[in-house]
């Protein structure tokens, strides 16, 4: 099963692949060089296959549980300042994603999206210091009864050319489901309550819509 979001993508992928193997075959006349050229053309689809690939997973929904909105490796956990939306201290907690994982964004919690925005910016690598602030952004807020508002920024990468958000204002969300996409690699920030229970420890394998981030407290 494949994102809707990686469409034309694959549809380019596939006619070049075709036209690859087409033309090696009609043009190339030695044999070992024109296995060669066939074979990386498949290698190019089969990676942009599996960078689109969206596994169906059906989130088991708890108010008391914010579950990670992403694949991915916990790389930050940390009391920080958060001048976007909150102005003041959070803890933040960022899942980065390397190429090979699953990209989906998917709604950490149920609620209302109380604010969604998209800021133009760098393309920093995604672990760098700056990156949350300075690099190609949304920010999201969604609110519910069990933990007020949480927030969560979907971060370009070097790779990243285009995030793609779903969350728009007075929407009502439910914990789990698609959110958004990510193109090739990047890092997505939650920030969450002080005094939040963290489930998780730094360089732990998060999966999205699955891995129990924090509990109520």
């Amino acid at each position: 099963m494949f994102h809707k979001e990686g469409g034309p993508s694959i549809l380019l992928g596939t006619v070049f692949t075709v036209a690859v193997l087409l033309l090696a075959d009609k043009f190339i006349d030695i044999a070992w060089l024109r296995m060669l050229v066939q074979f990386a053309a498949l290698v190019i689809l089969i990676i942009i296959l599996q960078f689109f690939r969206n596994p169906k997973r059906i989130a088991v929904r708890n108010s008391d549980h914010i579950l990670a909105p992403v694949d991915g490796k916990v790389v930050v956990i940390e009391e920080v300042y958060e001048g976007e939306y909150f102005k003041d201290n959070r803890l933040q907690v960022s899942i980065f994603m390397s190429p090979i994982n699953v990209h989906v964004t998917r709604y950490a919690m149920d609620g209302i999206i109380k604010f969604s925005k998209y800021h133009p910016g760098k393309f920093l690598v995604a672990w760098h210091p700056k990156a949350s602030e300075e690099n190609e952004r949304t920010t999201v807020v969604i609110e519910n009864e069990t933990f007020g508002a949480i927030l969560y920024r979907q971060i370009a990468g070097a790779l990243a050319r285009r995030i793609v958000n779903y969350a728009k204002e007075g929407m009502q969300v439910i914990q789990g489901t698609d959110a958004g996409f990510i193109k090739f690699g990047s890092r997505v920030d939650l920030f969450l309550p002080l005094g939040t229970p963290i489930n998780v420890e730094l360089n732990q394998k998060a999966i999205g819509g699955k891995t129990i981030i924090a509990t109520k407290a």
